[in-house]
């Protein structure tokens, strides 16, 4: 049996050479991708309850939140219950911005009823919800 030669046909070499050089970019390609995924998710967003109180005939409470996560926040809503509460300080009228490792303390102020359960929740400008901070009213 008599083999062919092509001479318009690659050598085994070049094809080689051209398989291993498109593996290379196509890797180098996904590693930078992947790369610019991480990055976003680089920096987290965690706060932590650390602190409540309440006021005078259950008529507030004070709650402190702290940013634990290993960036800055801003703080969009507050909510009771899955509510907006009728009054608040600090006022939310724009995100309040909190550096990490700082903390802050909200005072709500609504009607609370002596032992029932009331859930803090606090929700970034990001979209993250956390809490449910459960308190009973005393």
């Amino acid at each position: 049996m008599k083999i062919l030669k092509n001479s318009k046909a690659l050598s085994p070499v070049v094809a080689s050479i051209i398989l291993i050089a498109v593996t290379v970019a196509v890797s180098i390609a996904v590693a930078a991708w992947m790369g610019a995924l991480s990055f976003n998710f680089m920096g987290t967003e965690q706060l932590q309850f650390t602190n409540y109180a309440w006021g005078a005939s259950d008529a507030y409470m004070n709650f402190t939140v702290k940013n634990t996560g290993s960036s800055d926040l801003s703080i969009q809503e507050v909510r009771v219950d899955g509510n907006t509460p009728t009054s608040l300080s600090p006022a939310l009228t724009t995100p309040y911005p909190l550096t990490k490792g700082s903390s802050v303390t909200f005072k709500v102020t609504n009607t609370f009823l002596p032992g029932v359960q009331y859930e803090f929740s606090v929700i970034t400008t990001k979209g993250n919800i956390f809490g449910p901070y459960i308190k009973s009213a005393p």
